[in-house]
């Protein structure tokens, strides 16, 4: 009798072992031969719609890293609000949206190597002559997008100047945007890389402000902490290195940016 329970419970725990090593995200991707993947198409030039069409930074990148793992990428277009709640819930296998890396986040998530460098800064209307600085926005209508690093970063900002500006929150950056270039607020706040490709579109309507007011940061991917997907997050970064160090990336970054960015290739410890 005790050795049948032994041999029972022996057979349990091999049985919750071998359930735990099947449960891996990387090797079901691999089998279904899709890599699902969530991001909001509102975020140029990293994600946006042209003529119907998914275009920008992450596109390009995910299709190559899709490549490298011998899949193909289907992505999810979904707001800015419901993609880390997405992920938490595995509606899909990694978050694309570019996401700022911070501390707080780090508890909560997994992150890929940087994608792009993310440091917050200001845009204002071109022919608007009372801000030059970023201290300028002092008492000013600030606008950006809900739940994003640069909007909190703008707001902690604001507390050092001798009159906060009134920080005003929208479901994306292009709606920021459009009240920007109606006068409905002073300045829009995102990353450089954001603000840089939206005042080269519209160079009559936008000024980019400089020099960035918020601390050196990076935008990467996002995935969970789980221990089941270890392994899919490892297999993205190496391709992701991969793919910078044969200059696939540089070629992405000078499409999209102009310009090619010195990223890392681990994944560097906030200052967020």
């Amino acid at each position: 009798m005790v050795k049948a329970a032994l041999l029972g419970a022996t057979m349990l725990v091999a049985g919750a072992a071998a359930g735990t090593a099947m449960a891996d995200t990387l090797a079901d991707v691999k089998k279904a031969g899709v890599l699902t993947v969530a991001t909001e198409m509102q975020f140029p030039p990293f994600d946006f719609l042209e003529n119907n069409e998914y275009q920008g930074v992450d596109r390009d990148l995910i299709d190559e890293v899709a490549k490298e793992l011998g899949v193909k990428a289907k992505y999810m277009d979904l707001p800015w609000t419901s993609v880390l709640p997405g992920l938490e819930a595995k509606k899909f296998d990694l978050v694309i949206a570019p996401v700022t890396i911070t501390k707080e986040r780090m508890k909560r998530y997994s992150f890929t190597v940087p994608i792009s460098e993310a440091t917050a800064a200001l845009m204002k209307r071109a022919d608007d002559k009372t801000i030059n600085k970023p201290e300028d926005i002092a008492g000013k209508k600030v606008g950006g997008g809900k739940g994003t690093s640069q909007l909190a970063q703008v707001k902690e900002y604001g507390q050092t100047l001798p009159t906060p500006p009134d920080v005003r929150e929208y479901v994306d950056s292009n709606q920021s945007y459009a009240d920007l270039a109606a006068g409905r607020v002073d300045a829009s706040v995102n990353s450089l890389p954001n603000l840089n490709f939206a005042a080269s579109k519209r160079k009559d309507t936008f000024a980019v402000v400089l020099p960035p007011f918020g601390k050196p940061s990076y935008f990467s991917w996002v995935g969970r902490l789980d221990e089941n997907d270890k392994s899919l997050i490892e297999a993205v970064n190496a391709a992701l290195v991969k793919i910078q160090k044969d200059g696939r990336m540089a070629t992405i970054q000078k499409k999209w940016f102009g310009v090619a960015q010195d990223l890392p290739t681990t994944v560097p410890e906030p200052q967020l």
